[in-house]
């Protein structure tokens, strides 16, 4: 008798999350975001990412110019579609929502401290701004 694996978990942060996902999101691990390009294709890139669970947000710093960025701000001010892996041998999960670019300087500075704590302290880059991204979907098996 064949078996079919377990699809994975679709559930939202409001669902709570478990201590083993909290621990992955915050170990210091490249990730991989995904933005849509103008012709719909996928951009993937190797990122930082920290996650406010409570805030039901995760942020990406970057430069304002890069292709990530870029893609965001050319979905239009209500953003764009896009994902978040982190990838731990057999552990997984993805975050799913809506991110937008925010280079308000108060915001900067909050998720460069973010940043720093999970990861080390970013170096200085006057073109620095935030994707965030307003998680509404979690996949994964933690």
């Amino acid at each position: 008798m064949t078996t079919t694996p377990d699809p994975p978990r679709r559930r939202s942060l409001d669902d709570g999350v478990s201590e083993a996902f909290v621990e992955l999101w915050s170990q210091r691990r490249p990730c991989v975001l995904v933005t849509p390009r103008r012709d719909g294709s996928p951009h993937a890139v190797p990122v930082g990412v920290t996650v406010d669970v409570a805030g039901r947000t995760a942020r990406v710093i970057c430069r304002g110019g890069s292709q990530k960025a870029r893609n965001v701000v050319a979905a239009g001010p209500a953003g764009a579609r896009v994902t978040v892996t982190v990838v731990d041998g057999r552990t997984w999960s993805t975050l799913e929502g809506v991110a937008v670019v925010r280079d308000e300087p108060e915001v900067i500075a909050d998720a460069e401290r973010r940043y720093a704590a999970e990861y080390k302290q970013p170096r200085e880059n006057p073109e620095r701004v935030v994707l965030q991204i307003a998680v509404d979907r979690v996949l994964g098996n933690v």
